[in-house]
Order: structure tokens, then sequence, then C-alpha cells
């Protein structure tokens, strides 16, 4: 079996063969689904070892005929824009199963549809036909639905059929983008080479309205202003889990589809390219300052990762070398801290029930271990020197500003709104009196510290060494911003 589908295949094995175990064991069937996701993890690091960073060529490239007629296929591939989100996805899902060991409920069903999803999402980022992305890209709703229907909050119905709604509205949109171009191709093959090179020749005019379909589909995901209503009400009611998974790695695929349009119909986003500016510049304020509004926890996570993605957002739309370098950099160092963040207030949220910051106190008296990544994990989210959050900021800062000059102030506002959160919502949960209530709140444990452990030294690590992320990605994008560059 070929690399990229043996790595599809072992979370897929694994929810299959969870499908036939009794329900009577749920500790068997915790381990099989642990075991199916570190098989994928392991897959994943064995691609990054025998990657070639020197290349922008496809790698690990498979193809089989589908049907010639429709010019369907199923091709895989992966480029050093692809590889980074698959390692982050394999490990995002692995630390994910790790932190569900308070689902009590369903717990058959709870592991078949998060082994689905991680299928569905490694399958968006090697699929290298547009048939096969689409069927991926479709397939993530249907255990997410269910996922976040069956095993969140108390608004659980409400947020599940939002999500189902915004991204199947976004999905018509892209579907007809997708139609529009094999249209276009003289071949009438859904392949992505094939698309690329037809795309290209199209008028001017013809590629704004195709990549506005594309927009819209992959904004939704992302998410950008103003189609993000769908995120914080999912992220507040779904399990802590799975808002690791929404926001880690689910958020990256509207990126990564966005980038590859653009890659395809380079003269409409170079058109609307003051219009991505902008919408990204105001994502990031607007996402921040209703972040600094929230009590909750989860809600004020979700819509800093609204703001985050802004961040991404204007590295695209900076169209050069160092900005789009920062953006898939702040693509890997947001899925690595939202993780981080969400596992941790997943886990308070666990022993106290509540999430309202107002409540807690001096916890770092009491659970000094969660008070010590919880604060990293701020730190992280602010982009502070000496985590992957500042080396992304920095080029996209540095990219911005080779693009549109002193605009880019506005950014430095958003990481000053960012600070103003954190460190409020630091001081309320570790400074004060210790209240009685909270006395008796457990600290981390072995195998919570180990999940927190990966991801701090994941995100802290790629901030003081970034030279290998640097390594991997340069080469593809390089060749990406060669597409733009004598155009602009």
């Amino acid at each position: 079996m070929h690399n990229l589908t043996l790595l599809l295949m072992l979370p897929l094995i694994g929810a299959a063969i969870i499908t036939v175990l009794p329900s009577e064991q749920p500790k068997l069937i915790r381990n099989l689904a642990l075991l199916a996701s570190l098989a994928a993890l392991l897959q994943s690091w064995n691609l990054l070892f025998s990657f070639d960073t020197s290349s922008a060529l496809l790698q690990f490239s498979e193809y089989s005929s589908w049907n010639t007629r429709l010019g369907t296929s199923y091709a895989l591939g992966v480029d050093g824009i692809s590889l980074p989100m698959i390692l982050l996805a394999t490990l995002l899902c692995f630390i994910a199963i790790m932190a569900s060991s308070g689902i009590k409920e369903r717990v058959k069903a709870y592991y078949f549809f998060i082994l689905l999803l991680e299928t569905a999402m490694l399958g968006v980022f090697m699929a290298q036909d547009w048939t096969l992305f689409y069927l991926f890209w479709e397939l993530n709703l249907i255990p997410l639905f269910f996922l976040i229907d069956r095993w969140g909050g108390k608004r659980r119905h409400t947020a599940a059929l939002n999500f189902v709604l915004y991204t199947m509205g976004g999905s018509v949109f892209m579907l007809l983008a997708i139609l529009a171009l094999f249209d276009s191709t003289p071949e009438h093959s859904f392949a992505m080479a094939d698309m690329l090179a037809s795309a290209r020749t199209l008028p001017a005019d013809i590629q704004l309205w195709i990549f506005l379909g594309f927009l819209i589909g992959f904004g939704v995901k992302m998410p950008i202003f103003p189609l993000h209503g769908w995120l914080p009400l999912a992220h507040v009611e779904a399990p802590a889990p799975v808002s690791i998974l929404l926001s880690g790695v689910l958020l990256k695929m509207g990126s990564y589809g966005l980038i590859r349009a653009s890659s395809m119909l380079p003269d409409a986003i170079i058109a609307l390219q003051p219009v991505l500016a902008t919408l990204a510049l105001f994502s990031l304020i607007y996402g921040g300052l209703l972040a600094w509004r929230q009590s909750d926890l989860k809600s004020m996570i979700a819509y800093s990762s609204v703001s985050h993605m802004g961040v991404v957002l204007l590295g695209i739309a900076a169209l050069n070398i160092v900005g789009l370098t920062g953006a898939l950099m702040q693509m890997v160092a947001h899925g690595l801290v939202a993780g981080a963040m969400f596992l941790l207030i997943g886990l308070l949220y666990e022993r106290t029930h509540t999430r309202d910051v107002n409540y807690y106190s001096s916890l770092v008296r009491v659970t000094p271990r969660f008070a010590f990544f919880t604060t990293l994990a701020f730190i992280g989210a602010l982009g502070m020197p000496g985590t992957a959050g500042f080396v992304a900021e920095l080029h996209v800062l540095t990219g911005g500003f080779d693009r549109w000059g002193w605009v880019m102030v506005i950014l430095s506002l958003g990481v000053l709104i960012s600070g103003a959160y954190a460190l409020r919502t630091v001081g309320r949960l570790f400074t004060g009196p210790v209240k009685v209530e909270m006395q008796s709140i457990k600290d981390l444990r072995k195998h919570e510290m180990l999940a927190a452990s990966v991801l701090s030294i994941g995100f802290v690590g790629i901030g003081f060494f970034p030279a290998p992320l640097l390594d991997l990605i340069s080469v593809s994008i390089n060749d990406l911003s060669s597409v733009f560059a004598w155009r602009l």
C-alpha cells in the first residue's frame, strides 16, 4: 500500500474495527482509537523524514483514474504547503483522543466519528483532484455534526445545525466554482494540475467570478468576517477535544484551500488584494475586541481564533514570499496554541463545571502545573518572542509592510488587544485570594501533562528554532510567490 493511502486508511481501519467491538468495553475502544491515531501520527512523521525539502514538486504521488469521461481520479500528493498541515492534523487528533477520557456516554460512536473525521481532514490536505477534495471536504460535516449534536453542551443542537448550514452554504459556491473551472479546462478534467494550467489562462474577469466562489466556500471555514457566525457557538457547545480539532485543524482547511485557489487564479486575487487585506485587518481587530469582552473562556478563545486567522488572511493577501511564509507559519502556530488552550480549558471545565473567568482566582496555589501551561499557552497566543506566533506575525508584518507600508500599524494594534485580554484572563485565573470551593481542584494528571507538554514544546520549539519548519515550506512558498511576482 502506498504511503499516502496507508495514512488515509489507518484511522479509517481503526474506526471500522471499533464498530464491531462490544460497547461494554469503553477502555478497549479508547485504547484502539489511541493506537489508530498514534499509527497515523507515526506514518505522517515517516513522510516528513522521506520528504525532499529541495523540491517544490508533488511528492509521494498516487494516481488512479476513476471515470475518464467525467475526468475524475483518485489522486494524492503532498508538497511543502500540505505536509505541515498533515503533521498538525495527526498530532492534534492524537491529542484530542488523549483528552477524551471524560466521554462516558456512547463511547463507541464518539471514537468512531473522531477517527472518521481524521480521515476526512487528511484527505483534504492530500487530494490532488478537485472531486476528491470536495468529497473529503463534505465528509468532514458528518462526524462533526454528530460530535457536536450528541456530545455538546446545552445548545448543541443549534450549534451543530448552524455549523452544517454555514458550511454547506459555502460549499455550494465552491462547487459552482469547481464546475466553472472544469468547463473551462480543454481536457475536461478535475485533476488539480490540469485545472491549474487552464485557469491561469482565463480572462481576469472570469477568474474573478470563479475566485469569489472559492472565497465564500473557504472563507466560511477559515472563517473570514462576516462568514464567522457559526464559530463561537460551535466552539462553546462542542466537547473540548472536538474544539481542539475545530480550531486547530478545521480552520486551517479554509486557509489551505484559499492558498490553492489563489495559485490557480492569480489575476483574481491580485484584483481583490485590497479587499482581502481590509477584511483581514477588520477580522483581526473585530475578533480581538470581542474576545476581550467575553467572560466565557471557550468563547474568548473562539473569537481570538477569528483574530488569528485574520493574520493568516493578511499574509496570503500580501502575495509575497515573506507574507505567504508568515501565513503558513501562523496556521501551524495557531493550531498548536489553540489546541493547547482548548485542551487546558476543557480539563478545567471537567473539574469545576464552569467556564466563567470571574469564578476563578489564585489557581497557581492550587494547581501550579495547570497555571504554568495555561500561562504559557496565553503567551503563545500573544505571539511573544520565543514562540511560533512571534515568528509568524513578524513575517506577516514584514510582508504586509512591503506591500502596504504603514497600514500595518493596525496589525500591531491587534497584538495589543490580544495582550489586553490575555493578561486580564491570566490575572483573574491565577491571582487573588483562594476561594474555598476551589481548594479541592485537582492539578493536571500525568497523561494530561504529556498532552499539554507536547503542544507547548511544539509552539515554543518553533519559536526558538524555526529553521526546520522554514526549510520544509520555503521552496514551495517560493514557487507559489513566483506566480504573483511578475504580475504585481
